[in-house]
């Protein structure tokens, strides 16, 4: 008997072994090369490349230079979250509770944009904020824009984006979380008196809390570092932390410095991301 649970034991640590091995190889390894990379001498030198000096005032010089777009990229990340946050509960809530038999053709429609190119989808709405298109002629006819009014290279443009190229990510978790609440529960505060306000924050919010957790992370992480958006949406004044250590690895070729900016970045979000989860509530999500 203690042989046979001593086999099942040992099983589960060589089921183990394919996921260890491919972690070691395509995170840790990479991870270890990436914070490597940023304590390299950044003069370099003409016969060997980079060498190791453990420079980490590669640090505090990435910090000095490239702290507006760092903090611009947090500021764009949330922002896109939040609308991201707004916009894909109420399309959760509707798919969840209101769709019907359209359930299935609705989620279809909400992954739809992943079978086209992120490049692509972006592109397009180069199109549609283009100074001539529909939308700017629109709000400036409306009054909203004046008459040399934009929106292309602009703030709005990039965090638009964003929130449309990363909505799926929010809705996706919002509707598996939305979807599994009893709605005897939202029809029970009801009969208690409370108003379908009340009712909506004291009971249907709490229990999409780990689909509200899931999502914003699903967001927020890959928004922060995204550089597409930026690139085609904005203008230098809009640049993002992913276009400058892009711009750092292939047009300056400072590995140094565009290592040591990718760790902070890493390091901000592990930190952020620790915080906010455990202020959410919800630590059994890590």
């Amino acid at each position: 008997m203690s042989e046979t649970v001593r086999k099942r034991g040992s099983t589960g640590y060589l089921l183990l072994i394919p996921g260890v091995l491919w972690l070691g190889l395509f995170f840790v390894v990479p991870l270890y090369s990436l914070v490597a990379t940023s304590l390299f001498d950044p003069s370099g030198s003409d016969t060997t490349g980079y060498t190791m000096t453990y420079h980490w005032a590669n640090y505090s010089h990435v910090i000095s230079d490239y702290w507006q777009p760092l903090l611009r990229s947090l500021w764009y990340g949330a922002l896109a979250t939040f609308f991201c946050l707004v916009l894909g509960y109420v399309l959760a809530y509707a798919i969840a509770f209101k769709a019907g038999r359209w359930k299935n053709l609705m989620l279809v429609l909400v992954i739809a944009p992943f079978f086209t190119s992120f490049l692509v989808r972006t592109l397009s709405w180069k199109l549609l904020l283009a100074d001539d298109g529909f939308i700017v002629n629109t709000l400036q006819f409306v009054h909203i824009l004046g008459a040399d009014g934009r929106l292309l290279a602009t703030p709005v443009a990039v965090i638009a984006g964003l929130t449309y190229n990363f909505l799926p990510f929010m809705v996706l978790p919002l509707y598996a979380s939305i979807d599994k609440i009893d709605p005897r529960l939202i029809e029970a505060s009801s009969d208690l008196y409370a108003n379908p306000f009340v009712g909506f924050f004291k009971v249907t919010w709490p229990l999409s809390l780990p689909g509200v957790v899931s999502g914003t992370l699903l967001t927020f992480i890959p928004a922060v570092g995204d550089y597409i958006n930026a690139e085609l949406l904005g203008s230098p004044n809009q640049r993002m932390i992913g276009s400058v250590i892009q711009s750092l690895f292939t047009n300056a070729n400072n590995y140094p410095a565009a290592a040591a900016l990718s760790v902070i970045l890493m390091a901000l979000i592990v930190v952020m991301v620790l915080f906010y989860v455990r202020r959410a509530g919800t630590e059994d999500l890590l």
